[in-house]
């Protein structure tokens, strides 16, 4: 791994990564991948965060297709199809804000020991 690199955000299907040598950030989602500036990272994240998700699923309910959100890239004739999951994971990326993990309590493990 590159020592310029840092992981700036990571999800079950993702990671967002800013490289210091290049100034840009690489998001990768799936089996997609995006380098985008920050300038574009930026534009990225208004876009997606201004998705009309009812719109889009009532307006292809009858599609037999899952993903129904479309995601335009760069020129019109790219578009990426997600479904509503997946558009509150890519912001969650885009957020940089580490999940919050809950660390069990011993009352909420529930196992026998036994010694030999």
């Amino acid at each position: 791994m590159c020592n310029s690199l840092r992981i700036l955000s990571q999800s079950k299907n993702g990671i967002l990564t800013f490289c210091n040598k290049t100034k840009l950030f690489q998001l990768i989602f799936n089996n997609l991948c995006f380098e985008l500036y920050e300038w574009e990272l930026e534009a990225f994240k208004e876009y997606v965060n201004g998705l009309d998700i009812p719109y889009w699923e009532n307006q292809l309910k009858h599609w037999t297709q899952q993903r129904k959100i479309p995601i335009s890239v760069g020129k019109k004739h790219f578009i990426i199809l997600v479904n509503k999951e997946e558009v509150h994971e890519i912001l969650h990326l885009l957020s940089f804000q580490k999940p919050h993990i809950k660390f069990l309590e011993y009352q909420d493990i529930d196992y026998r020991f036994i010694e030999n």
